[in-house]
């Protein structure tokens, strides 16, 4: 993760003179942000879904928005005849609660004179997590133009802070998918993913003066823990990921504090690695924690139930084209060259097994503490500027 550029400085609220129009020939990453990072998308992203596809019309892009809230728009061939297929794909929700927008300057200076060259930082929530990667994006977007038999295309989500519905309903047929998230300009080739689910251990209640005559629920957690602390036990660790984690979280049971048990829910969270699936985990924590708790005990493990797919594991090959093409255009651009995982949970599972990478300005903690989801989340403006040149350089590689 890069460290902030610069010292702290001056922080003015007011966008002034210095925020730019954005539809002219030259597209302005930060001059967007100046428009994006003030627009509340923390619970309704109507407002700033209406602010991308004006930006997209004024440069003369078709865009749409489909049932389920996405922003799409494609450059080159059409889908059906496409030879190569790269899609940018990011999202336009945020968290609550918002978090004002302000410009943090270098030294005291209060740019009166509109000269943006000491404009260090973007404050605001959405700044880092994830309107300064669609900044980025947008640039390299608008400035590429796909051969003969490429396309580019842009598909920005309406909610992937919370279901990922407009994730889930895409069918976009790319080859290559490059996802927006702060990264600090590293390209990160995998990622985890999230699955949690309760485990339901049953009984029969009792007077807790006599507990022989009642089966206690509680008392299996004793075999059930042992169990999820065993349960990766000579499972090799992905290469690219390490191991996966199985973490106990939450515990609730008992009526009566003179009542045998007969009912308690551990809620556990599951962090995986390829080529894992959720029912495939539900199923052997399952049968896991059955051999472990006496026979009384009834076991079941239940996956959380949403409406769409949990956030599976993905992981593409270091050494794939798209990987390392992205990854020496961002080191001639300014940053590291470095390939990594990515830490969290994204979008990226849901176009795996396509070959896919995270990559984005921003970081999501910084030597202070938390930046993403975070009251002082920023993104430094050198920082959108490179990954906007870096994946305008990459795209040009991989399509033109």
């Amino acid at each position: 993760m890069s460290e902030g550029v610069g010292a702290p400085g001056a922080a003015r609220t007011d966008g002034g003179d210095a925020v730019a129009e954005t539809g002219g020939d030259d597209f302005d990453p930060i001059a967007f942000l100046e428009r994006a990072v003030p627009v509340a998308s923390n619970e309704d992203v109507g407002e700033m879904r209406d602010l991308l596809v004006e930006i997209l019309e004024t440069r003369g892009v078709d865009v749409r928005v489909d049932d389920a809230g996405n922003t799409l728009a494609s450059k080159g061939a059409d889908a059906a005849t496409a030879e190569a297929h790269l899609v940018f794909n990011t999202h336009i929700d945020t968290v609550s609660p918002h978090v004002p927008f302000e410009r943090e300057f270098a030294g005291e200076s209060e740019q009166a004179d509109g000269d943006d060259n000491d404009l260090l930082r973007i404050h605001g929530r959405g700044s880092c997590d994830a309107k300064g990667p669609l900044a980025a994006i947008l640039a390299a977007f608008f400035a590429v133009d796909p051969a003969d038999g490429a396309r580019v295309t842009l598909a920005v989500t309406p909610d992937e802070e919370a279901l990922s519905t407009g994730a889930d309903a895409l069918d976009l047929d790319g080859d290559l998918y490059v996802v927006g998230e702060p990264t600090g300009l590293d390209v990160c080739s995998a990622a985890k993913g999230r699955f949690q689910g309760t485990l339901t251990l049953s009984g029969s209640a009792a007077h807790a003066a006599e507990p022989d005559s009642g089966v206690n629920a509680i008392a299996g957690l004793e075999g059930a823990l042992a169990a999820i602390r065993k349960f990766d036990t000579g499972r090799d660790p992905h290469p690219q990921l390490g191991p996966a984690t199985l973490t106990p979280t939450t515990v609730t049971g008992g009526a009566a504090t003179n009542q045998v048990p007969a009912r308690c829910e551990l809620v556990v969270d599951r962090r995986s690695v390829p080529p894992e699936t959720a029912e495939e985990f539900r199923r052997e924590l399952e049968s896991a924690v059955r051999e472990s708790v006496p026979d009384p005990v009834g076991v079941d493990f239940a996956l959380t139930d949403r409406p769409t797919p949990f956030l599976a594991a993905f992981a593409t090959d270091e050494d794939h084209e798209l990987v390392r093409t992205l990854a020496a255009a961002a080191e001639r651009a300014g940053g590291s060259g470095t390939v990594r995982p990515f830490t969290a949970a994204t979008e990226a599972s849901y176009f795996s097994p396509a070959p896919v990478v995270v990559f984005g300005p921003g970081v999501l903690a910084d030597e202070e503490g938390a930046v993403a989801h975070a009251e002082r989340e920023y993104v430094d403006v050198d920082d959108v500027r490179r990954a906007a040149t870096a994946l305008t350089d990459a795209t040009r590689r991989l399509v033109e």
